[in-house]
């Protein structure tokens, strides 16, 4: 009797959840935007979102913007997990590996303060991809100083210094040239101005993080995640 196909490879197989997995690789979005992608009624693409978040690839928060809103996002670390494990099962050998971006890129994150997530995530990928990608990030309503805890956390569990660092206005950088423009707030998503070139707009709906370092060092850890698999995408664009 033949083995049955890891379960990721029976959940991705479908036609339509292979294209909702495939438009949320791209960034966080919600039930209208991925019913306008998928061409399909949403009840239909409700049943497979809800096949997917069972199946753990797929988790949803509310909108910090609109509490009416929901954010689907795919779990990148589930999905790389799944697919090896998927590999190992036809043959040990298979062992995916992407190299890292090669080329100048340039990336911009926004979120609305321009304090904390956003200079984060700038910090991150600045530092994960040692200089082979340029990164900004801006604020819609930027504060005086980046928040201390964002401070702390970079220094204490990234060994990042961005203490002179200071937050910087969207229309600073409006003329710039971007490949990538990646909002990290849902607020500031829905007033992101249009930048010149056409770059790639991105969406990682992240809450803004508590007064508490906990609130920080997690917040950290999701952007962590999210930029580390940002890179290899970022490495086959330069290639292609």
């Amino acid at each position: 009797m033949a083995p049955e196909p890891p379960a990721f490879v029976r959940l991705a197989a479908h036609p339509l959840r292979w294209a909702l997995l495939t438009a949320l690789a791209g960034g966080d979005l919600r039930v209208r935007e991925l019913v306008a992608q998928a061409g399909e009624p949403q009840n239909l693409v409700s049943y497979h979102l809800r096949l997917l978040r069972e199946g753990g690839l797929v988790t949803a928060s509310r909108s910090t913007f609109d509490g009416r809103d929901s954010y689907y996002h795919l779990d990148l670390d589930r999905c790389a997990g799944a697919l090896a494990a998927a590999g190992a099962a036809l043959h040990p050998a298979l062992r995916p590996e992407t190299p890292p971006p090669a080329g100048r890129i340039a990336v911009l994150f926004v979120c609305t303060g321009n304090s904390a997530r956003s200079p984060i995530a700038e910090a991150l990928l600045r530092r994960r991809t040692a200089g082979q990608v340029t990164v900004t990030s801006a604020g819609s309503h930027p504060k005086a100083a980046l928040h201390p805890g964002a401070v702390l956390v970079l220094s204490e569990k990234f060994g990042i210094d961005v203490a002179g660092q200071r937050p910087r206005h969207l229309d600073t950088v409006a003329g710039d040239r971007f490949d990538h423009v990646i909002t990290v707030c849902d607020k500031v998503r829905e007033v992101c101005p249009e930048f010149p070139h056409h770059p790639r707009r991105r969406h990682w709906s992240i809450p803004e993080p508590a007064g508490d370092p906990g609130s920080f060092a997690r917040t950290a850890a999701e952007l962590d995640t999210r930029v580390r698999h940002l890179v290899p995408a970022l490495g086959q664009e330069a290639r292609s």
